[in-house]
């Protein structure tokens, strides 16, 4: 966790103090990825076909892995009463924590295409998805890998942190 500080005392006189906030993520291939995440990849990217985006035509799937090993797929929902819908990682995230409440999610990976086509970029998750995957982290006390799917590369982050500094938390 990131913590900002207001102001130091420099030689009797209060001044602003600045911090440097670094991320690191990295690039990969497909075939680069262990068998697991290679696996739950695949899962998000087949999730999918379960998006029903008619508004946007951005379909995104979502797939956790759990600490026991099982995977939990959601996809987006849109809804014509805007902002009634709601985004794949959420709905795989909620899902897992419904049927799971007491299995850690270990690793999340998102895919998105528009109309047939996957992104070529990673797709991140959105602001409110990134809070919900940081409540999820806090909750069982463990970083969520998080895998990012474009058809040219995966970007693999180790933590939320790296995508949400500076987060809410109740802690």
């Amino acid at each position: 966790m990131y913590l900002c500080a207001g102001l130091v005392t420099i030689n009797g006189v209060e001044q602003m103090k600045e911090h440097k906030i670094e991320i690191v993520v990295q690039t990969c291939k497909m075939a680069e990825l262990n068998e697991a995440d290679r696996e739950l990849v695949e899962a998000a990217k087949r999730s999918t076909k379960g998006s029903y985006a008619p508004y946007s035509g951005f379909k995104v799937g979502a797939a956790v892995r759990l600490r026991n090993g099982l995977i939990v797929i959601g996809s987006n929902q849109e809804n014509a009463a805007y902002p009634s819908g709601l985004c794949a990682e959420r709905t795989a995230l909620f899902a897992a924590g419904a049927q799971f409440p007491n299995e850690p999610v270990v690793a999340l990976a998102i895919a998105a295409k528009k109309g047939r086509i996957f992104t070529k970029q990673a797709t991140p998750p959105c602001g409110a998805c990134r809070q919900v995957i940081a409540g999820v982290e806090d909750r069982f006390g463990k970083a969520i890998r998080i895998l990012l799917y474009g058809s040219d590369g995966v970007v693999v982050v180790n933590g939320i942190d790296a995508l949400l500094p500076l987060r809410f938390s109740t802690f």
